[in-house]
């Protein structure tokens, strides 16, 4: 079968969807398709050069009438472009808003278009845009108007209907991990790097929203046992960083929390560490939950959202309620004071995440659906 030629849109910065859409990328290029991927800013993870994918970058005017810069009209326009130059198969826009009415309007510009749109819901273009007023009937319309609709847990499907109203089909393909990057490793030089002398190491990975409850990280650690020597690591930034930080001062655990801030390569950082914390208020899927499980590595979490899918309670790690942060201190001393149960945890993990989530399945997944699109179109 000749290589596809597949867009990709998604945003840039420090989250899921543009990881997962950047690694989808990369991947459909290593495998010899054509991708073309559109952003206002380089991906995270996309690095330098990669041969058969191109980044186009869109710059939006600064034309003084508007207040707000039209980015989705510049985006459509280079998306437009794109399509009909390279005769695009397939479009793929990670994250509804903008980029599913972008995507729409851009096939609209060409006569007799070709060219299949899917649309990847990653959690909240639908769980919070999709309830706020001014954008749930974009949302819902831009849904219609793609050929395919694909959600990360079958969880975010449910919501997808109740809050949207969707009733089309849905597609679900999990989030993946390149068990070439995310795995068991021999993490004792990284551990000596860190500091971490003869502690445990807890891990938390987010971009510190609200939604991360990262404050609950500190609420966690002080609830610890006084003879259980921790490092707590938090490996991110966002809006609530300095309230962590202020938090760990303000009790006293500032020598037991270090701060590592946006880390491009964090395999080597999760595979070191013991367990790994998150205490979200909702998660769609739990992208940095499974890549610690694909290190090796237990997971403590919230019982939300997708997460359950992800973490199997009592196998792979322990799930507690949201905010109960009492119970998430007691599941973490339990693995740390339990070796077997942390290997044992920790090789289920791994071992899952290769079996169900790994980066060859859910390309297959993703070129058959992409295949399927061509062979219906009129």
């Amino acid at each position: 079968m000749r290589p596809l030629r597949v867009g990709i849109a998604c945003y840039p910065t420090y989250g899921g969807s543009g990881v997962l859409a950047t690694e989808l990328g990369l991947a459909l290029a290593a495998n010899g398709h054509e991708v073309h991927m559109f952003s206002y800013d380089r991906p995270t993870r996309l690095g330098c050069f990669h041969e058969g994918l191109e980044l186009h970058t869109v710059s939006v005017s600064s034309y003084p009438l508007f207040r707000y810069p039209p980015y989705d009209l510049a985006l459509s326009t280079e998306m437009r472009r794109v399509m009909a130059e390279r005769d695009l198969d397939i479009l793929h826009v990670h994250y509804a808003v903008p980029h599913a009415l972008c995507a729409y309007l851009a096939r609209e510009m060409i006569p007799d278009c070709r060219t299949r749109i899917v649309t990847t819901l990653h959690g909240t273009d639908t769980t919070i845009l999709g309830r706020d007023p001014s954008y749930g009937d974009v949302i819902h319309f831009g849904l219609e108007h793609s050929d395919a609709v694909v959600c990360v847990s079958r969880w975010l499907a449910e919501q997808t209907a109740e809050i949207l109203g969707f009733e089309g089909h849905v597609d679900v393909l999990p989030n993946f991990v390149d068990q070439n990057v995310f795995k068991p490793m021999d993490a004792r030089q990284m551990r000596e790097q860190l500091g971490v002398g003869e502690r445990a190491l807890l891990v938390h990975l987010s971009n510190f929203r609200p939604l991360k409850r990262t404050l609950d990280t500190i609420e966690v650690l002080r609830r610890l046992p006084d003879d259980l020597p921790v490092l707590l690591l938090l490996v991110g930034d966002g809006p609530d960083a300095g309230l962590v930080r202020d938090a760990a001062a303000r009790h006293g655990l500032a020598d037991k929390v270090r701060f590592l801030g946006e880390v491009d390569k964090v395999e080597s950082i999760i595979a070191a560490a013991d367990v790994a914390l998150f205490p979200s208020e909702s998660e769609s899927f739990g992208l940095a939950q499974l890549e610690a499980q694909a290190c090796g590595v237990p997971v403590v979490a919230s019982r939300v959202g997708g997460l359950p899918e992800v973490v199997l309670h009592d196998q792979t790690g322990i799930l507690a309620e949201v905010g109960d942060v009492d119970a998430m201190a007691r599941a973490v001393t339990r693995l740390l004071t339990d070796t077997k149960l942390r290997r044992d945890m920790g090789q289920a993990g791994a071992r899952r995440a290769r079996e169900l989530f790994s980066l060859e399945r859910s390309l297959e997944q993703h070129v058959d659906l992409y295949r399927a699109l061509i062979d219906r179109a009129p």
